[in-house]
């Protein structure tokens, strides 16, 4: 099965609000080209942050969503078979190791452990991609940079980094941005006004704190900002947050009635 994946050099920054240090954290990872590894909870914005600073570096940008079948060869590459001819077809690992730029691996933990044994000799001072198929022993370009991210909240044991993967890395942690700055980002990404923006973020705080109780994790800042696209869509806000942040959520029809309850406490009238 291939690897999702796509290469892009954006004209234009996508909106990112820093929450502390990470965007000059990031780039002073960047001029020696260490791997970086980013922990936080679904929706909290790892994924653009880093779109966000491939674009302001000028960077070309590989993305692969990993998942349980993503093989080495998803990543390395292949031979293939094309009118009669076997070709040898480069997979994003491969692609970005020989062109540069950033490879991304999003939810690393969710790929096949034999996976992640092959980042292991561009995550050290050897910076190469041994390609067993073809004999090859691929020196990264000055340009490259690996990243990888994870959700630590939900996995576990055996959905984890092992230390040997893990100390390869410097690393950041991310988590859901304060109150101020989830707002920016609704008025932003979502179009609320401010008045909705603070409702949604309150309400978020109240649904997040049922975390580890009722619910495997809280509502995402993404989830809040789909919410607040329906509302300026012209959707009423009980709807839009029952479908937004209720349903996503939960399948359990007692959890889902808890969590409508408390949607009403700031949407209720």
């Amino acid at each position: 099965m291939n690897a999702p994946v796509h290469a892009a050099v954006a004209a234009n920054v996508p909106y990112y609000q820093p929450v502390a240090d990470e965007c000059a954290v990031f780039e002073h990872a960047w001029r020696p080209q260490l791997p970086l590894l980013i922990k936080g909870p679904t929706g909290c914005g790892k994924t653009r942050f880093v779109a966000h600073m491939a674009a302001r570096l000028g960077l070309p940008l590989f993305t692969v969503s990993c998942h349980d079948d993503l093989s080495a060869a998803d990543l390395v590459g292949r031979h293939l078979i094309a009118g009669g001819d076997t070709r040898w077809c480069d997979g994003p690992l491969t692609r970005a190791g020989r062109e540069g730029g950033i490879c991304y691996l999003d939810e690393v933990v969710e790929a096949r452990k034999d996976t992640t044994v092959v980042l292991h000799p561009l995550t050290d001072d050897r910076r190469i991609l041994p390609i067993e198929r073809t004999g090859e022993q691929l020196a990264a370009p000055p340009g490259f940079m690996l990243v990888v991210s994870y959700n630590p909240g939900y996995q576990h044991v055996l959905k984890t980094l092992k230390p040997s993967t893990r100390q390869r890395f410097v690393a950041l942690s991310f988590d859901f941005p304060a109150p101020e700055v989830e707002m920016a980002v609704l008025q932003q990404e979502g179009g609320a006004d401010a008045a909705l923006a603070t409702r949604l973020v309150a309400l978020a705080g109240q649904l997040r704190r049922l975390s580890g109780y009722d619910l495997d994790e809280g509502v995402s800042t993404r989830l809040l900002v789909y919410a607040a696209t329906l509302i300026r869509s012209g959707m009423s806000p009980l709807a839009a947050c029952r479908v937004a942040l209720v349903e996503p959520l939960s399948d359990e029809p007692e959890t889902i009635a808890a969590l409508l309850a408390v949607v009403a406490t700031q949407f209720g009238h």
